[in-house]
């Protein structure tokens, strides 16, 4: 079966963008450098998506959220500034894609004939099996 792919609308236009020093790979050059990218995406405010996929998100990444709604991620990673911003607007659409994604509902089944036979029978086999572990009459 084929999943359905998310069409998420650019959302660059809302990003803010806060660097600062990484703790990341590069000797002196993270003491002098801000390569770590902090994206902020405030989703109560956004003006690309609709009401039910703010609900969504809102919903979904509540726990990943500042009180005021706001999604902060952080890439710290790479030692350039631009590939750590590439990589944190990457993750963000990634984590965008897989919370807009529609949850499948469960299908109930019904245990086959032949499962719940061999069930009981593993069940008779165990007990007999206690039974004759018991102390011996005589």
């Amino acid at each position: 079966m084929a999943e359905k792919s998310i069409l998420i609308p650019d959302l660059s236009s809302e990003f803010e963008f806060q660097t600062s020093r990484s703790s990341g790979p590069g000797g002196q050059n993270v003491n002098k450098v801000n390569s770590r990218v902090e994206l902020r995406f405030n989703i109560p405010a956004s003006q690309v998506l609709n009401d039910d996929q703010k609900t969504k998100l809102l919903d979904k990444l509540a726990s990943r959220l500042t009180n005021d709604g706001t999604l902060i991620l952080a890439a710290q990673k790479e030692r350039s500034q631009v590939q750590n911003k590439e990589r944190v607007i990457e993750r963000f659409y990634n984590l965008l894609a897989k919370s807009l994604r529609p949850v499948r509902k469960r299908k109930a089944t019904k245990p086959t004939r032949s499962s719940i036979e061999k069930r009981l029978n593993n069940k008779k086999q165990k007990s007999e099996k206690k039974r004759l572990r018991g102390k011996i009459d005589s």
